[in-house]
């Protein structure tokens, strides 16, 4: 069966609050984990057809509505929307149960085809070719004289043996009796006959009943779970059960009507070809279809066993074959992706384990219900606060975020792992997005585990280097949005809408390098000074990449040039703008403000942007401190300091130096002088 992505399970919806319940031991988790595993097993004969009556409530819930849209009561829009379910799968065991004693009365014939074939197949080439092997293998292990010598040992032992066999009387032949049965009586034979599919009849009225309740009380039933989910905030509370009963009763009709035609294909195709029973096998492709990735598989060996017990040739069996080998991809990866999405909204792994879990509890009828289950606790997950750990271990959504996970690989100094995943980002955003929104993101979260102390000199010297590959990879890359036609979907956009990019930020504009006056084009226009963090100089290299894309000469310069000691005998050159960077800042920017200041003494006429990225900084909300750090602009983003630039370059032209410094145009969002 195939699994696909966004239909069933929705990303990141607004949870259910429920009240804050403290965190027990893991002793005691494990305890209750394995109650509920107990009650499970033990109420199996029980919690299955509840199961089932549950599923099917999703499936026939879209037509109880539909029938009470017609003005039907509900009772009577429940009670026919259950008798035409009841009717159908009634309908369906009747034939296969005709089916079944049909081939029944045919397997002596189709045994000796088989029989036949295997005789055909010894005296062929395939069989002469084993007693090619069977006797070299003789041959290897045949003994020398003394394994004769044994041999005729035993020949004369044993026709001495027979010889006083001869000798003895013969034993008086046995004589024949037959043993005539009791004809049962009418109950016992009732009792044999019914005896197989009593236990199926009390299940299936089981379902009927449980069924019949849960839609005639389904908004009673809502009630409690948003009473036992928290009923703090009625509103989110009931938008979030309706959102996943509305989902999963979608993926369900969609996943049976899907499967329906797989196996209304399969039998028309088996029929076609000359296959017997093909109502039996394709309602049989159907119900294995549910079985996660290896069910239609499964559903292929016996219609190719029967095809092969049937024709004397190869040619059924080898039609029969093509038949499922075309129609099953198709199926999986064209239509069923159209239908519902490219995925359940689990993990694989967790696919295979739900089944493994499911059919060690209930056997085969949990190895079919496994998926549905699953996928039932996964949208609570996603919609309850207090079962969020069944979306974690279950979905198929990065546990991550896009920026935790580029931390957590320059953490584990794992630049390859850092380039796929930014490979993976970039098929869905622009590269100056993706630093954005991703690369900026996650240094910031290293530069406040650098602030508590929590990073080693070893951790931070290998976060430097992966960042540094990172961006060294990714200076051939084109600064410009992926065509929308050749975009995978959502791909780890975590915490992201369905459909929606991991990037945010909007695309930079693209501008021609040409339209930029000569002077900003030359080595050193924009002057790139790194403040002091340790992440602070791969930000800037990020600045610079960004800028020379764009036709802008830059020039970086580490804190330690512009240092007190250093200011001196430093040369701005041609210098248009001065941007510093700086990640990490706490408190008041003390050495921010001294180091623009410094820079003023070399470029007082040039003006000077401060990129600060630190977001919950409260420099940056207060107008009277970033009055003091002494810039004459500052931005938040890469954008907003490409666009800073731009506007400089276009508006300004080549500063003259020499002149005022207020004969240059002021700068966007230009701030007064500091006192």
């Amino acid at each position: 069966m195939s699994t696909g992505e966004g239909f069933v399970v929705p990303p990141r919806p607004t949870r259910v609050p429920a009240a804050e319940a403290p965190k027990g031991p893991l002793a005691s988790s494990m305890i209750v984990f394995a109650i509920i595993v107990a009650g499970l097993f033990l109420g199996r004969e029980v919690l299955i057809p509840i199961a089932i009556a549950v599923l099917l409530s999703f499936v026939l819930g879209p037509l109880v509505n539909f029938l009470r849209r017609l003005r039907l009561g509900r009772a009577v829009a429940v009670l026919v929307s259950v008798l035409l379910a009841a009717g159908i799968i009634a309908a369906l065991a009747t034939v296969i149960g005709v089916q079944v004693a049909e081939l029944a009365q045919d397997v002596p014939r189709y045994q000796r085809t088989i029989e036949r074939k295997v005789e055909g197949l010894r005296e062929g080439t395939l069989g002469r070719t084993m007693d090619y092997i069977a006797n070299i293998n003789r041959a290897i292990h045949q003994g020398g004289e003394e394994n004769k010598e044994a041999a005729e040992k035993a020949r004369r032992e044993q026709a001495a043996r027979d010889s006083t066999r001869k000798t003895e009387p013969e034993p008086p032949k046995p004589m024949l009796v037959q043993v005539e049965e009791r004809r049962p009586s009418p109950l016992e034979l009732a009792t044999t006959v019914l005896s197989p599919v009593a236990q199926p009849l009390a299940t299936a009225g089981i379902v009927i009943v449980v069924l019949l309740f849960i839609l005639m009380q389904r908004e009673d039933l809502r009630d409690r779970l948003i009473r036992l989910a928290g009923s703090s905030d009625l509103h989110r509370t009931t938008v979030a059960m309706d959102d996943a009963a509305r989902r999963l009763s979608r993926y369900f009709l969609g996943q049976l009507a899907l499967n329906s035609a797989f196996g209304v294909v399969i039998g028309v195709g088996l029929w076609i070809i000359g296959v017997p029973s093909p109502v039996l096998w394709g309602i049989f492709a159907l119900v294995m279809r549910f079985v996660p990735y290896i069910g239609a598989f499964l559903s292929a060996v016996l219609p190719i066993a029967l095809a092969a017990a049937v024709d004397p040739g190869w040619s059924m069996v080898v039609a029969t074959f093509l038949l499922f080998a075309i129609v099953e991809p198709i199926v999986g990866q064209i239509i069923e992706p159209l239908v519902y999405g490219h995925s359940t909204g689990l993990s694989p792994f967790s696919v295979l384990v739900s089944a493994l879990f499911w059919t060690w509890l209930w056997g085969p009828v949990g190895l079919l219900l496994s998926t549905p289950l699953t996928v039932c606790l996964v949208v609570l997950g996603r919609h309850v606060d207090r079962l969020e750990f069944l979306d974690v271990l279950f979905s198929n959504r990065p546990a991550l975020t896009p920026i935790e996970n580029f931390y957590q690989r320059m953490l584990a100094d794992d630049p390859e792992e850092a380039q796929e995943h930014a490979e993976l980002i970039l098929q869905e955003c622009s590269l100056s997005a993706y630093y954005d929104d991703v690369v900026l993101k996650g240094l910031e979260l290293a530069a406040r585990d650098a602030a508590r102390g929590v990073l080693t000199p070893d951790q931070k010297d290998e976060i430097r280097a992966s960042i540094t590959a990172l961006v060294e990879d990714l200076e051939d890359r084109e600064d410009a949005v992926p065509d929308p036609d050749s975009k995978p979907g959502r791909l780890i956009s975590a915490g992201a809408g369905e459909g929606e990019s991991a990037c945010k930020s909007d695309p930079i504009p693209r501008s021609d390098p040409d339209d930029l006056p000569a002077a900003w084009r030359a080595d050193g226009a924009v002057i790139l000074v790194s403040g002091r963090g340790f992440l602070d100089g791969a930000a800037t290299a990020i600045a610079d990449q960004l800028l020379r894309k764009r036709g802008f000469g830059t020039r970086q310069v580490p804190f330690a040039e512009v240092a007190r000691v250093r200011i001196a005998e430093w040369n701005p050159g041609p210098a248009q703008a001065v941007c510093v960077i700086s990640l990490a800042l706490s408190g008041e920017p003390t050495h921010l403000r001294r180091l623009v200041a410094r820079l003023r003494q070399k470029v007082d006429r040039v003006p000077v942007v401060a990129g600060l990225w630190r977001l919950d900084e409260p420099m940056l909300a207060d107008d009277a401190l970033r009055a003091k750090l002494g810039a004459d602009d500052h931005v938040t983003s890469l954008r907003d300091l490409i666009e800073t630039i731009l506007a400089l370059a276009r508006q300004n032209g080549a500063p003259d130096v020499s002149g005022p410094r207020d004969a240059a145009a002021p700068p966007r969002q230009a701030l007064p002088e500091p006192a």
